[in-house]
């Protein structure tokens, strides 16, 4: 399989693409003026504590205060597991923290819509090839590494080089796998150097302050690249070009001569068809090749995909098409969740099928093709309603929410009142002017749709109110206000 990452910086965002075959499967993006928080470490001050959540709110410093749950609060006892949790059943909220209190806190959650960051306060930094654990001593390892051997191995190399350093735990990554003890060794100093200056850093300032923030999208892109699957990496930018192959060269040796300079006058991402894809991701619809379609709508509680057969007709029966549609769904689901990097709760509606050996086939399609997703996620057995319920980890803002912003005239419902339904709401509040207050005549402040109604398929209605209120209603079209506002108006 071909891949190869695309790289577009502009002083005012970066944008990095992850294309297989031609295709784009992901897209990251950072603007200068809200750069993500996850990886983050700050000194915080509690400012409330809610004990019927077990959780407290922290000021770090951001908009809107953090929020951090009792068991994401680690004691010096804690193991922590590989994904960060807590080892143990947490204490009660009050016996950990009191208000006005410091603490040192990392964040794993960016802020996403009305939700502030999810912190944690077990730290860890990440290198290359292993992440450091503060204040532990444990030792863990990708479970994406499968070889038994090469686990003991690199566990080997932890417990020998460990006593030269600090004490702290750590967790191998997956890129470690076939790495050198030299390797090893210098990613563990690396690592040492930064928790010294963090250490330092966080006696020197006062709460709420940024003490350490994670490397930019494009330096974190290539420390979290796999083994060799990259075939080419082109940025646009000779600034950020130079210090790739510098950070490259250091750190990744193998990946120095794929890194290459884009120099041409044609936007690179228009030449791969990238801003094309990224219009297309933020449509409801997405078209299948077969001719079927997925409907996509994602909302605060979950997101929920509809697979559809289209104008797909199979060669044998409807059994066939609803089985291949339901096929080409499962891929083309796993790109959308990775395009738009949706998280939470996803429903799949995937089309009925009779045959228990098509349900069975289309789940494994669909575990198969997840393999590729680097975000953890968790499926269930179609249901027998032909819903799949899954879950995926969600630690940044969808594209939508990166992208757009709420609809000012309908608030995010993704409908208008129609201009009929405006027409009948001014009748009524005519009405009930008419009858509470003593005046010559009307006026009906509204929007061009909403006017041209009223003067064309509502005039009879409009001409009957007239005579029954006894008094003349005059209409004035607003430019500024949208479908479904408007006044009327005592003269």
């Amino acid at each position: 399989m071909s891949e190869e990452i695309l790289i577009n910086v502009t002083p005012q965002e970066t944008r990095v693409a992850f294309v297989e075959n031609g295709v784009l499967q992901e897209v990251q993006i950072e603007r200068a003026q809200k750069r993500g928080l996850v990886g983050n470490i700050y000194k915080g001050k509690v400012c409330r504590i809610l004990p019927g959540m077990q959780a407290a709110f922290v000021d770090v410093g951001l908009e809107r205060t953090a929020f951090l749950h009792a068991a994401d609060i680690v004691t010096p006892t804690d193991e922590p597991k590989n994904n960060g949790e807590n080892g143990k059943a947490h204490e009660d909220i009050s016996s950990l923290l009191r208000e006005g209190q410091d603490v040192v806190v990392q964040v794993i959650k960016d802020p996403m819509g009305t939700k502030g960051a999810r912190l944690i306060t077990q730290i860890s930094i990440p290198s290359r090839y292993l992440v450091f654990l503060p204040g532990t001593n444990h030792v863990g390892v990708s479970q994406k590494i499968d070889s038994e051997e090469e686990r003991e191995r690199l566990k080997d190399i932890i417990s020998r080089l460990a006593p030269e350093f600090e004490p702290g735990g750590y967790i191998i990554r997956t890129v470690a796998e076939g790495a050198s003890e030299e390797a090893i060794k210098n990613d563990m100093q690396f690592l040492q150097k930064l928790w010294v200056t963090i250490q330092q850093r966080t006696k020197e300032v006062k709460s709420p302050s940024l003490i350490h923030d994670d490397l930019q999208i494009v330096m974190r892109t290539m420390r979290d690249l796999g083994n060799s699957d990259i075939e080419k990496i082109r940025i646009d930018s000779r600034e950020t070009y130079e210090k790739v192959k510098k950070f490259t060269g250091k750190f990744i040796g193998h990946l120095a001569d794929r890194v290459e300079h884009y120099p041409g006058e044609r936007p690179i991402f228009d030449i791969y068809g990238i801003e094309d894809e990224i219009r297309k991701a933020l449509e409801r619809k997405v078209q299948l090749k077969s001719g079927g379609y997925l409907i996509i709508d994602q909302t605060e509680a979950m997101t929920t995909i509809d697979v559809n057969t289209g104008a797909f007709v199979g060669h044998r029966n409807l059994e066939e098409t609803i089985f291949k549609t339901n096929l080409e769904a499962s891929q083309a689901i796993v790109r959308q969740l990775r395009l738009r990097n949706l998280g939470g709760i996803i429903i799949i509606d995937f089309i009925d099928m009779n045959e228990v050996e098509h349900r069975r086939q289309v789940i494994k399609a669909l575990e198969k093709n997840l393999e590729r997703d680097s975000a953890k996620s968790q499926i269930s057995e179609v249901s027998t309603l032909g819903l799949v319920e899954m879950t995926r980890k969600r630690t940044r803002e969808s594209l939508e929410h990166v992208l757009c912003q709420t609809c000012p005239t309908c608030n995010g419902r993704g409908s208008l009142l129609s201009a009929e339904t405006v027409c009948y709401e001014i009748f009524r509040e005519i009405m009930r002017e008419a009858r509470q207050f003593d005046a010559k005549k009307l006026l009906v402040l509204a929007s061009q749709p909403v006017v041209d109604m009223l003067v064309d398929e509502e005039s009879t209605s409009l001409a009957e109110l007239e005579e029954f209120i006894d008094k003349p209603i005059k209409l004035q079209v607003e430019t500024e206000y949208t479908q479904e506002q408007f006044d009327v108006v005592l003269m």
